[in-house]
């Protein structure tokens, strides 16, 4: 019986380092990305996925209204908000 146990260790083993090290810093990332789109405000100057610098103007359900120059303004998936500049 515990020659059964000993052969699953490596794969046991393995599948830990590969959580901590992948999927959980992964999951971090998204949880705080989450969190960033959800406390869009009006006046925040954002990067989108494209590289674009924008100034939140108005957020929708999931859209947000961004202005990227004097005259032009554009609504934009919550999706592609890549980040949040301070």
């Amino acid at each position: 019986m515990s020659q059964g146990m000993a052969q699953f260790l490596p794969l046991i083993l393995l599948f830990a380092i590969f959580y901590f090290l992948i999927i959980r810093p992964q999951q971090k990332q998204q949880k705080a990305h989450k969190e960033m789109l959800e406390s869009l405000k009006k006046g925040d100057k954002i990067v989108t996925n494209g590289g674009l610098f924008a100034e939140v103007i108005k957020t929708e359900e999931d859209f947000i209204k961004i202005k990227l120059s004097d005259t032009a303004t554009v609504k934009l998936d919550r999706a592609f908000v890549a980040r949040k500049i301070d």
